[in-house]
């Protein structure tokens, strides 16, 4: 079963070498059919360059470009969901914040327990986190603890990207609305809301060693708010018609 990784990389080229070549690592070692696509979003920096570097020693290494104007977080995993080969996909951060072990971990519950989707919780046992702010970490505990209350559900960490879900899945979550960082809400609310099965892994998660992070917590409030509210108009008001068919 091959497992596609998306990347979505803005102006990550101090980033990517560490990131790919970590992955690329874990996956081979672990005998891991499976393709890097790293999704260059309109970069100002060299990122094009080293990605074609690494490609010459990354042979499962592919990329696309999201050109403008549909940048973003969002709209740059949007572009890796429209171009992925995979049966499953994982979308990683480009940062190496998240752990090549928790990936491996992910596809082999995704194998052995046949579930739909695959969630990472950076905030349980099992998990280490090192480095998160300490405002950005009162904020994120209060809205997916707000989350998991109104949808009356037990997991607790929707604002996480790094997860895993099947490609039937993805194709069941269209359309997508979410050009910036709370797409990492709608995919995996949207799928709890429309029936698809998961299974939650604990994931560790490290601050970046380079650049800063894109995600502005002022201007993604909002944002946030508005997929919340449609998912939950969805769940209480659609009457099953989004619901997983198969």
């Amino acid at each position: 079963m091959k497992l596609s990784v998306v990347i979505p990389a803005y102006n990550e080229a101090l980033n990517l070498p560490d990131t790919i070549q970590a992955f690329y690592s874990a996956l081979q070692q672990h005998n891991i059919e499976h393709e890097l696509l790293v999704v260059n979003d309109n970069s100002k920096d060299n990122t094009e360059e080293v990605i074609e570097q690494l490609q010459q020693s990354v042979p499962t290494l592919r990329t696309v470009f999201n050109p403008p104007p549909a940048n973003g977080f969002g709209m740059a995993v949007r572009k890796g969901l429209d171009n992925f080969t995979g049966d499953c996909v994982a979308i990683v951060m480009a940062d190496l914040s998240d752990s090549p072990e928790d990936l491996v971990k992910f596809y082999n519950t995704f194998v052995e327990q046949k579930v739909d989707c695959v969630f990472g919780n950076r905030f349980t046992k099992g998990a280490v986190v090192e480095g998160y702010p300490k405002t950005k970490l009162i904020i994120n505990r209060i809205v997916n603890h707000t989350i998991a209350i109104l949808f009356k559900i037990r997991y607790r960490d929707f604002t996480n990207a790094f997860k895993l879900y099947s490609k039937q899945t993805i194709e069941g979550l269209h359309p997508f609305l979410s050009p910036h960082f709370n797409l990492t809400v709608e995919l995996s609310l949207k799928a709890v809301v429309r029936g698809h099965s998961y299974a939650i892994v604990p994931n560790s998660w490290r601050n970046r060693k380079h650049g800063t992070s894109n995600l502005k917590i002022k201007e993604m409030g909002s944002r946030y708010f508005f997929i919340i509210l449609y998912c939950f108009i969805e769940k209480y008001f659609s009457r099953g018609d989004f619901k997983k068919k198969w």
